[in-house]
């Protein structure tokens, strides 16, 4: 099926458009996308500088993200759900810092909502 692709019962999610496994596009719907926006607090900060000194992971980061790249992927399935789709292809993730201080991170995610084919409702 492609780089991060999930299948499961309700919807399909694929950063390309599948061609195997017998999953086949029926309908383009359009175009979806959802955003998230998290702030770094200064403890977070503090620690993540403490971090980069000494090496290892800020995983106060790491969680953060992986929230807010969660907030948007939902964001977007619910639009496509909206559109009466049952999946999303062709997703793409971009991640941009924001605000004069780059205090702030957006999640941004989109792709184009679909009816796969053989699929009823």
């Amino acid at each position: 099926m492609g780089w991060f692709s999930k299948k499961d019962d309700d919807f399909f999610l694929a950063t390309v458009v599948p061609n195997d496994d017998g999953a086949r596009v029926g309908k383009y719907l359009g175009v979806v996308n959802g955003e998230a926006i998290i702030g770094a607090n200064i403890f977070r900060d503090l620690f993540s500088s403490v971090r980069d000194v000494v090496g290892g992971r800020a995983g106060g980061y790491e969680r953060a993200l992986a929230g807010a790249r969660d907030a948007a992927l939902g964001e977007m399935v619910a639009a496509a759900r909206e559109l009466g789709a049952d999946g999303v292809v062709g997703i793409d993730f971009d991640y941009e810092v924001l605000g004069e201080a780059n205090g702030m991170m957006m999640v941004s995610v989109s792709g184009t909502a679909v009816k796969m084919a053989g699929r009823s409702s």
